[in-house]
């Protein structure tokens, strides 16, 4: 109500006004209220001031009165909500839809979290490395535009990781990108992603695979999901079945620096031939699948990781707490003062009314 009546009045309302109004939800009615004032907020003088803890409220709350559609909707849209989740709030919504078990939906909160580079916590590469793994495994037919993000996603959280797991997915990420990059060229990969604008990322796929034959350690490359993936991504390439009007789109979407590239696909399906033997003949193709690595992953380091994210989460909302009793403060100081200053006018008023009648 509070909210509503400032808006009506066209006074600006505060972040302490919002995030009281967001922790005050008490139905999935008020949700979308919330929805539509984080909106008006986001758009108003103060839109700088969205505080982490009204953000993660909101998120809480969406999961609460069931509007988990209502969250990631605000999270793909966060330029016109301020909705930028911390690590922690991530891992609520992201863990939310892999216990349902709705994978599409917990790789398109993977690619917000890519988008904002948000992986530095184990626990959130864990859980999008699962939510990655799980998805691929429905073998579903992507778009170009769903490799790209999927590829992205797949790469950043997998850099952190120098496991079997982390490795196939840097290589399974570089891979899809080399295909878009083939098939669109370069500029369409990096385009508003945190990505290299430089040219070679089938190259990249194979250097992945050069390291893991260089090592001397246990790890390996998953053979089911990720080297059978880079040979389609070459062969597609190499296919050459394209009609003569979709190679003169692609050729005009595409300049010389990409048409270069292209050029070094035959060494690049030769290299990745005699890559994979090698890898074969060392015994460094893993048979599992990148679910049952993630899985095996997620059993194994969740649970410690997720201890040590509570911990951190637990100081945190203390911060929280003490800058929230400030804001208060802060704005009961600024009531009283404009209260004072209002009635020195109103008596400034009466005293000049009193001359003016004599």
């Amino acid at each position: 109500f509070v909210v509503w009546m400032t808006y009506d009045r066209n006074l600006p309302v505060s972040s302490l006004t919002i995030s009281r109004f967001v922790d005050n939800i008490s139905s999935r009615e008020e949700v979308d209220q919330a929805e539509y004032y984080l909106y008006k907020f986001r758009h108003s003088p103060n839109c700088w001031y969205l505080r982490d803890w009204t953000v993660h409220g909101w998120i809480r709350q969406c999961l609460k009165y069931g509007a988990r559609d209502k969250a990631l909707h605000t999270v793909k849209n966060k330029v016109q909500y301020g909705i930028y989740p911390d690590d922690f709030t991530f891992n609520l919504l992201l863990d939310s839809y892999i216990k349902d078990e709705d994978f599409k939906s917990a790789c398109s909160l993977v690619e917000e979290v890519m988008l904002q580079e948000a992986f530095d916590l184990p626990s959130t590469q864990i859980l999008s490395l699962y939510a990655l793994g799980c998805y691929l495994a429905t073998r579903p037919q992507l778009t170009l535009s769903e490799e790209r993000s999927l590829g992205a996603s797949l790469l950043i959280s997998g850099i952190s990781q120098g496991t079997t797991i982390g490795v196939s997915a840097q290589l399974l990420g570089n891979a899809l990108l080399g295909k878009v990059e083939f098939a669109k060229g370069i500029h369409v990969v990096f385009k508003g992603m945190p990505l290299s604008w430089e040219q070679g990322y089938l190259e990249r796929a194979l250097a992945v695979m050069e390291r893991v034959a260089a090592a001397s350690g246990d790890v390996k490359l998953s053979k089911d999901s990720l080297l059978e993936e880079l040979s389609s991504a070459s062969d597609t390439e190499s296919s050459g079945e394209e009609s003569g009007g979709e190679e003169e789109k692609k050729n005009q979407a595409v300049d010389e620096h990409d048409q270069a590239e292209r050029a070094k696909l035959p060494h690049y399906v030769s290299r990745f031939k005699e890559l994979r033997s090698q890898l074969e003949d060392q015994n460094k193709v893993e048979p599992a699948s990148l679910q049952a690595l993630a899985t095996a992953l997620a059993q194994q380091s969740l649970a410690a990781a997720e201890k040590s994210d509570l911990e951190q989460y637990e100081v945190r909302v203390q911060a929280w707490e003490a800058e929230k009793k400030m804001l208060a403060q802060r704005e009961k100081e600024m009531k009283v003062k404009a209260e004072q200053e209002k009635q020195e006018r109103q008596a400034q008023l009466a005293a000049q009314a009193a001359a003016a009648a004599q």
